[in-house]
């Protein structure tokens, strides 16, 4: 059986082209079991930061791996 898991990570970044985050503004939460779980995170970051032109989020997901 495949496992995955998903985080949302992102923060603040000095650039409107979105290529450095500021020092000390990286934000990761998770680990989410199912992308649902990490989009319902991800839609909570996102509005909480509405406001704030420099601030980005996405959704990752770990590359799967085999449990026993």
């Amino acid at each position: 059986m495949t496992k995955s898991n998903f985080w949302v990570i992102g923060g603040e970044f000095g650039s409107m082209n979105f290529h450095k985050l500021v020092e000390g503004s990286a934000q990761v939460q998770g680990p989410f079991k199912t992308r649902k779980e990490a989009e319902d995170a991800w839609r909570a970051v996102s509005e909480e930061n509405r406001h704030k032109a420099g601030v980005r989020f996405s959704i990752v997901e770990e590359p799967s791996r085999i449990s026993a």
